[in-house]
């Protein structure tokens, strides 16, 4: 079994977490170190690429999350990154996070025949 689908590429690692969020406080650029397993497919349905994942436990993003911060950039130590949604703390205080368009890892090409 390869990630949250048999269908989906996927990512386990180290990622850095880049805070854009509060709008009002133009983004801090905070960032957090943690440990992420993400996952994605092309959606037919709407054209693009659809990403999500889990996020290990870190009190500061969490305050962060807390404080209002939602939208992060997934950063992995490749170089890959795509920007996504945090959402509230799930049981062992890691958060969920998902997204639309470039994912934070790499992912197979495809070349269209004409």
């Amino acid at each position: 079994m390869s990630g949250f689908d048999d269908e989906e590429e996927e990512y386990r690692g180290t990622v850095t977490i880049v805070l854009q969020d509060p709008p009002e406080s133009g983004g801090s650029g905070e960032s957090f170190k943690v440990q992420a397993h993400l996952a994605g497919h092309f959606s037919p349905l709407t054209g693009d690429y659809r990403w999500k994942g889990r996020l290990s436990a870190d009190p500061g993003l969490t305050e962060a999350y807390e404080s209002g911060a939602r939208t992060v950039i997934v950063r992995t130590p490749d170089g890959h990154e795509g920007v996504g949604v945090l959402d509230s703390a799930n049981l062992w205080g890691g958060h969920p996070v998902s997204g639309s368009g470039t994912p934070p890892f790499a992912v197979p090409q495809i070349e269209l025949d004409d």
